[in-house]
């Protein structure tokens, strides 16, 4: 008789809004602020003024920016000076590169789900470049806003 007594839980459970890691990032980046964050990601060391204005000008005379986006990060993986792992590296170890991409690109680290997607992805594509992922990452939609 005693067993079948009914009891009556409450659990506080509070909502929790769960949003992707990007979502965060609304602010669309001025031209300068793209150019000279790209520069330093690349370079490892800031840009000087004159070639962020000089770099700045030529952004602002394309109409189309995305195009002008992909000019820029094209040209300026051409420089010698780039510091870009190379691709016996990235095969190393691709979750440590995978994990500096997201740090150095997206300042956040990435989900599970990003994970293992470059794993698979760079896993089943030989022939993919640690310059290609890096060209991937700088012309990004999430790229361009902080």
């Amino acid at each position: 008789m005693f067993g079948c007594v009914k009891d009556d839980y409450v659990y506080q459970v509070e909502e929790e809004l769960i949003t992707p890691p990007n979502a965060v990032k609304t602010k669309l980046k001025t031209t300068e602020q793209y150019i000279a964050i790209l520069y330093t990601n690349l370079f490892q060391k800031p840009m000087s003024v004159n070639n962020l204005i000089k770099c700045s000008d030529v952004i602002q005379s394309i109409g189309d920016k995305e195009f002008a986006h992909d000019q820029v990060v094209g040209n300026f993986m051409n420089f010698p000076e780039v510091k870009i792992p190379g691709d016996e590296e990235m095969r190393e170890d691709i979750p440590a590169f995978v994990e500096l991409c997201y740090n150095r690109f997206y300042t956040r680290n990435p989900s599970a789900l990003e994970m293992q997607y470059f794993l698979d992805y760079l896993g089943a594509n030989e022939q993919v470049s640690a310059e290609e992922v890096y060209y991937s990452f700088a012309t990004s939609n999430e790229y361009l806003y902080y």
